[in-house]
């Protein structure tokens, strides 16, 4: 999933949506290209990894559903895992045969992202289910499951302007980092410009509340590393993808460092959407001793 993920932001980066032409799976309507390019090759690898990652995915469901159906939350991420998948797959496809505006294209990345994180979900549970670790009787006060659910809310938005910077082709509309200072001015004035600095905004932003929700966790769940530590790699990596970042701009797009951007904020996006699910875990827990004690009252 990671290569899918990576594949798709190369094919933007290098410009090789049109690789393949307007025919779609095959390139140039030849199940063999007659005729080879480089946008062809970066196009037509990136079908055959979605390709094979569509089976890949399906067989994980299908095997997880059957062994550790059992668990909760498998179900629900097997079926959402592939659905994703294949929707990501669709998008690119209409992408290609009919052409969209930059602000549809820029769906694409969010819906890949998805589809991974479930994924990623998924491979936890499996390893919960081997007694790798426990994290199954957390307790996560209100105040920090706001934090979590607004942070990946917000991520979610995050990562939608970053790609809404590659399909627009703002990547360099400001060429100095954090300001825009192009032409003299210290502030945007066309509308690449302010869709460059609406995103580095954003991840200033997301920055910020992740570097203060970090703190709280260090303060306040000593004794739960899951939470603990989790943040700290949460800024670890936010940090990561603001560096990168701004290198992506120092160095004129530097395509190693354009994949390894995409590449940490798919990592990111993966730990804070497990955050979410010890939330969800955390609620129905106390549900459920909230029944058992209603139920003991009665019985008494």
């Amino acid at each position: 999933m990671l290569f899918v993920l990576i594949g798709g932001a190369l094919v933007t980066k290098t410009d090789s949506g049109d690789g393949c032409g307007d025919s779609w799976p095959l390139c140039h309507g030849e199940l063999i290209p007659s005729e080879i390019t480089f946008e062809l090759v970066v196009e037509l690898s990136h079908r055959i990894v979605s390709g094979l990652a569509a089976i890949m995915v399906l067989v994980l469901a299908v095997w997880a559903w059957r062994s550790i159906g059992h668990l909760r939350e498998t179900k629900f991420l097997s079926i959402v895992s592939f659905i994703f998948l294949i929707l990501q797959a669709l998008i690119g496809a209409a992408a290609v045969m009919w052409g969209q505006s930059s602000f549809v294209l820029a769906l694409h990345f969010g819906i890949s992202l998805i589809s991974f994180a479930t994924v990623f979900l998924l491979t936890l549970l499996i390893f919960e289910a081997d007694k790798k670790f426990d994290a199954t009787k957390l307790i996560i006060d209100k105040r920090m499951s706001f934090h979590i659910i607004g942070i990946i809310t917000y991520c979610y938005m995050v990562v939608y302007t970053g790609a809404l910077v590659r399909h627009t082709n703002a990547s360099l509309a400001c060429p100095s980092w954090p300001f825009c200072t192009k032409n003299g001015l210290g502030f945007p004035t066309q509308m690449h410009e302010w869709i460059q600095m609406g995103h580095r905004a954003a991840a200033g932003l997301l920055f910020l509340w992740i570097v203060y929700v970090t703190v709280l966790a260090i303060k306040k769940y000593k004794h739960q590393p899951v939470i603990h530590y989790g943040w700290i790699v949460c800024s670890l990596l936010v940090s990561l993808q603001v560096s990168t970042g701004a290198i992506i701009v120092f160095t004129k797009l530097n395509l190693v460092v354009s994949l390894l951007h995409a590449l940490i904020i798919s990592c990111l996006f993966g730990v804070l959407s497990y955050f979410v699910m010890l939330v969800t875990r955390n609620k129905l827990n106390r549900q459920n001793d909230a029944d058992q004690s209603n139920k003991s009252s009665i019985q008494a």
